[in-house]
């Protein structure tokens, strides 16, 4: 299972010794805004999608973006 967690900078360090000292945690590292960003997005558009699919949000087409470009 992997696990995404928000901790504050000035805190950091010491949550990362920590996590690295425990003994089931296979890896942990960083991330970089950027990469924080990403992910963030890529949730909040699966999300969208799954919303779409459940009928309660209606999704521009294809078209429809390519058209506002």
């Amino acid at each position: 299972m992997k696990v995404l967690l928000d901790i504050k900078d000035k805190n950091a360090s010491i949550s990362m010794q920590v996590l690295k000292s425990l003994a089931f945690v296979r890896k942990a590292k960083p991330l970089g805004k950027e990469t924080a960003k990403l992910m963030s997005d890529l949730k909040e558009a699966a999300d969208d999608v799954r919303l779409h699919k459940q009928g309660k949000i209606k999704l521009k087409t294809a078209q429809e973006l390519l058209d506002e470009l």
